[in-house]
């Protein structure tokens, strides 16, 4: 096996600094609500979590498995709309 004896830099080390400031600061602003999917369609939100919930296996759903938790979470669902 052949050493490698120069690398080269890929990636976010190969972007000069300027770039990579540039980059990193749009992490940290907010994006407004009335441009947030599920903020501005209910139905939408809770579709998203219908599919994400059922592509986890039966066995690993805390609430199939807790019918007091999932009670408790209904019950304060409907007390925060």
């Amino acid at each position: 096996m052949e050493k490698m004896t120069s690398k080269r830099r890929r990636g976010f080390a190969a972007m000069d600094p300027e770039r990579r400031k540039e980059i990193a600061s749009k992490g940290g602003r907010s994006v407004p609500a009335s441009k947030r999917a599920f903020s501005t369609s209910r139905d939408l939100a809770a579709e998203a979590g219908r599919n994400g919930g059922q592509n986890i296996k039966p066995e690993g759903r805390s609430f199939s498995l807790n019918r007091a938790l999932a009670s408790s979470a209904g019950k304060r669902s409907r007390k925060a709309v």
